[in-house]
């Protein structure tokens, strides 16, 4: 039976998960999006995923999403995170890395493209702010509002109750990638998890 993985803020179709960090033959992807022209399974804002059952999937994926939130949202979001997972369930989460970025900052180096993703250059600004031509197109969805470093990340995480936590910085992209598991997560899964921390 295929587990299943909600894609939180999962963005156009061509963006998935599957084939990448979790095998297309084992897993089902549920697309959530706030934004309907992107086609996703469910229309609804991760602050309140209602449609989503409790304990209803077995993982949560969401690729740099939670910069998009004031920060009063975030502990309602990663508690909602929480409650779809089942026990022992995984989320994996990446949001960029204010700590790093903050050090081209201070360099002077704001406008200046530090690497390349799919939609093309990106600055310091664009890390900070939003990615800046979908900003200028009117994508007012892709404004950033709050920003992270590891710890304050873990402890938002351990707050809404994941434990344990592993967070480590994906330094080329200027990011923090996050695996964290809803308790009580089995033995199998706690030895697995070991070897990130």
């Amino acid at each position: 039976m295929l587990k299943t993985v909600l894609n939180v803020g999962c963005g156009q179709r061509a963006i998935s998960i599957l084939g990448t960090s979790l095998p297309a033959d084992e897993w089902r992807e549920l697309r959530l999006d706030i934004d309907p022209d992107v086609d996703p399974d469910i229309v609804a804002s991760m602050t309140d995923m209602a449609p989503v059952p409790d304990g209803s999937v077995d993982a949560v994926w969401s690729s740099h999403n939670l910069e998009h939130l004031d920060p009063h949202e975030v502990p309602v979001t990663l508690r909602e995170f929480l409650r779809v997972l089942k026990p022992g369930g995984t989320l994996l989460l990446t949001v960029p890395d204010l700590q790093a970025v903050a050090k081209l900052v201070a360099e002077d180096r704001l406008d200046e493209a530090v690497y390349e993703c799919r939609q093309g250059p990106i600055r310091p600004l664009d890390v900070i702010y939003g990615y800046g031509p979908a900003l200028a197109a009117g994508n007012r969805f892709m404004a950033h509002r709050t920003g992270f470093t590891p710890n304050l990340l873990g402890r938002l995480l351990q707050e809404a109750g994941f434990e344990p936590v592993a967070i480590w910085r994906r330094a080329a992209a200027y990011e923090l990638q996050v695996k964290a598991l809803r308790p009580p997560a089995s033995a199998a899964a706690l030895e697995e998890f070991g070897s990130l921390l």
